[in-house]
């Protein structure tokens, strides 16, 4: 689908199964073409740091599928939670989401989202947002209860658009980017390619 209200003229893919970012493109209405989700090795290197990490997993997904898409303009992210040097990725299972939410009860963490835009004739384009949040003390009551919502499934640590939204305490940043997505830079980009 050509995204007209960007002037944009050609399609693109979206490398990612993040119903979250798909939304966010549609919030800014730009639509991909196909939605391919990547199948890579996602382990952390040694001492590799979180903005290296979230960097090079989003040029491996955009890679993975340009590959079987030559000619096409491809869009890709990844978002890791960090304490520190620390990598806080998907839980597991309930166990882990609770250590999780344990260490960032109380304390500032960072949200990072690495994106990789690939152009059609393969130029490799790299952003990377990194925002401050701000999490309140978390009782007892408030894990079990965030824990029961289910939410910490399939994210990088919480869906900041969800329930946990009721204890973040301040947000220096982008949202969107937290949420999964860097939308003014990857519209900026895509206009930039293929507008």
């Amino acid at each position: 689908m050509i995204n007209n209200f960007w002037g944009l003229k050609a399609g693109f893919i979206l490398a990612s199964g993040s119903p979250q970012r798909k939304a966010l493109l549609e919030q800014i209405r730009l639509y991909p073409d196909k939605i391919v989700s990547p199948d890579i090795d996602e382990s952390v290197l040694v001492d590799e740091l979180p903005t290296q990490y979230v960097k090079r997993i989003a040029i491996l997904k955009a890679q993975a599928v340009f590959e079987e898409n030559k000619g096409v303009c491809v869009v890709a992210a990844d978002t890791v939670l960090s304490v520190g040097r620390r990598i806080i990725r998907k839980a597991a299972n309930e166990e882990e989401a609770l250590h999780h939410l344990q260490l960032l009860s109380g304390r500032k963490h960072c949200v990072i989202t690495g994106l990789c835009v690939i152009s059609p004739q393969g130029k490799i384009i790299t952003r990377v947002s990194r925002s401050v949040v701000t999490m309140k003390h978390l009782s007892q009551e408030d894990l079990a209860f965030i824990l029961k919502s289910g939410e910490y499934k399939n994210v990088a640590g919480y869906k900041i658009e969800g329930l946990i939204s009721a204890f973040i305490k301040r947000i220096n940043g982008s949202y969107d980017s937290i949420v999964g997505l860097p939308v003014f830079e990857t519209a900026q980009i895509l206009r930039g390619i293929i507008g």
